[in-house]
């Protein structure tokens, strides 16, 4: 079904369309119409109620189907894939048939990082790693989790000892002596990473963008490795 930009054929109004229209004192279907935004055509209405209420038994029978059953390596994948570009746990649920509780149980048992709420700092600021994504090192355009920055982020380079010296903006000058020894100061190598934010780039300058981020210095302690992912066929490279 085609649906103009203007119309809301939301599964939430088209349900409420469909109450009200069955209510004891239903509204007339031009009403209906101009709840969901759509020229006033009692046959594409009809088509709409009907698609919908063909969803739901599709749904209901598809959930019963797979109730009891585990999860698949389609499933995990397709679960891991859309979490990490920043799905979240209902759309995704609803999409393979499932519940949230379903969904949420795989990213904990394999090790995703959970996605918090922007506006919690205080959860971002504290939050942990799962051991999974454990790593002292990682290498130029590895795809990891940014944990304080609540995002998974691309690795640019390791900001070295020996990195300092070599460029301009540090200064070393050229003494390697003089240069911070992150290692040996937070027990940790130190990484200049951009940060991968799904946004919605086609009405700005630059649609031909895949995501938008910024560029960050994190300590290894603060950044998850996504490699054990890769074995349920995760790319995590394509997120």
């Amino acid at each position: 079904m085609r649906i103009k930009k203007h119309e809301n054929i939301t599964k939430v109004n088209v349900a409420k369309v469909i109450g009200l229209l069955e209510a004891e004192k239903p509204i007339t279907k031009k009403e209906a119409c101009s709840i969901l935004n759509i020229s006033y055509n009692t046959t594409r209405l009809g088509n709409i109620i009907d698609q919908h209420k063909e969803d739901l038994i599709r749904t209901m029978k598809m959930k019963a189907k797979l109730r009891g059953t585990p999860a698949t390596d389609g499933d995990i994948k397709f679960v891991v894939q859309g979490y990490l570009q920043g799905d979240n746990v209902s759309n995704i649920a609803k999409r393979i048939y499932r519940s949230p509780a379903f969904v949420k149980a795989i990213i904990e048992r394999i090790g995703v990082p959970m996605k918090l709420p922007e506006s919690d700092h205080k959860a971002i600021r504290e939050a942990m790693l799962p051991d999974q994504c454990m790593s002292e090192s990682f290498e130029e355009g590895e795809i990891v989790w940014a944990i304080r920055k609540n995002y998974p982020a691309k690795v640019i380079r390791e900001i070295s000892p020996q990195w300092q010296v070599d460029h301009e903006g540090y200064n070393c000058q050229g003494d390697i002596t003089k240069a911070c020894n992150y290692e040996e100061k937070y027990g940790a190598k130190m990484y200049l990473l951009y940060t991968i934010e799904t946004t919605d780039l086609s009405d700005t300058f630059f649609p031909h963008l895949r995501y938008a981020g910024k560029y960050t210095l994190q300590l290894a302690y603060d950044i998850g490795s996504l490699r054990h992912l890769e074995k349920y066929g995760v790319d995590i490279y394509n997120i």
